[in-house]
């Protein structure tokens, strides 16, 4: 079974930057498209950024520009580096390990970790 365990979040002012990682475990890491995922109090899980095995990287409009999404496969680790962070940004980040489907579509895996927080306030 899939695990993940995601660390690196906390509290930080707007315009700082935090640095997410996730460990992966219990699968072939470099087979997995990756995807980060944030989810605010009363609203639903949204995908923020996908990077596939070979390091194509995808971005929600929201972040584009600010998040950088990364992977290395030694360490079974996906990275998700976010600056000129926003209030807006407030919310518990998951990482996922999924597929492509055949329209290159991230599809989410089943598994998910137990999330790290951020929270952008000043």
């Amino acid at each position: 079974q899939v695990q993940l365990v995601e660390s690196g979040g906390g509290l930080v002012q707007p315009g700082k930057s935090l640095r997410l990682s996730c460990v992966a475990s219990g699968t072939i890491f470099s087979a997995h498209a990756m995807g980060w995922y944030r989810q605010a109090p009363g609203m639903q899980r949204e995908l923020v950024a996908t990077i596939t095995h070979r390091g194509n990287t995808d971005y929600a409009d929201s972040v584009k520009g600010r998040f950088t999404i990364s992977r290395d496969n030694a360490k079974n680790t996906v990275y998700l580096q976010m600056n000129s962070l926003k209030p807006g940004d407030t919310a518990v980040y998951y990482c996922n390990a999924g597929q492509l489907d055949a329209g290159l579509k991230y599809i989410a895996g089943n598994n998910w970790g137990q999330g790290t927080q951020v929270t952008v306030s000043s």
